[in-house]
């Protein structure tokens, strides 16, 4: 399996995910009333899904949420808030040209770094430097 049917599954799974955002009823009173068995009767929640929501609910976290968010730094996220950024530039601003920040990307766009990187058109520069207000 290559790297995009992995992230194909990912997406599926986000989309499946969509259907806890719209239960009808509030996972809390169904994890209270019906434990993981109740959780895992929406679609798309399995066991392990189910737990992290009991573990969500009890301790406002989950660990396999802390171990993601410890190895890669939160402010990436804040890269995906920029139009023409995607997780793949996301990625590529990172692991090729270690910009982890909204700050870093500043000083990156200014310097001229996005002609650098590939995939990033004319257009899509523009967009970018006019979201960071360069």
């Amino acid at each position: 399996m290559d790297n995009p049917a992995i992230a194909r599954s990912f997406y599926r799974l986000a989309a499946l995910m969509e259907a806890i955002e719209t239960w009808p009823t509030p996972l809390k009173t169904i994890a209270a009333n019906e434990g993981v068995p109740g959780l895992q009767s929406i679609p798309g929640v399995g066991k392990a899904i189910a737990g992290k929501i009991v573990e969500l609910l009890d301790r406002g976290t989950f660990d396999a949420w802390e171990r993601i968010t410890n190895e890669t730094p939160a402010t990436i996220l804040d890269l995906l808030e920029i139009p023409g950024i995607g997780p793949k530039t996301a990625a590529t601003l990172h692991q090729k040209f270690k910009v982890s920040s909204l700050d870093e990307l500043k000083k990156f766009v200014a310097g001229g770094g996005l002609e650098l990187v590939d995939g990033i058109g004319a257009k899509t520069a523009e967009r970018i430097k006019e979201s960071l207000r360069l």
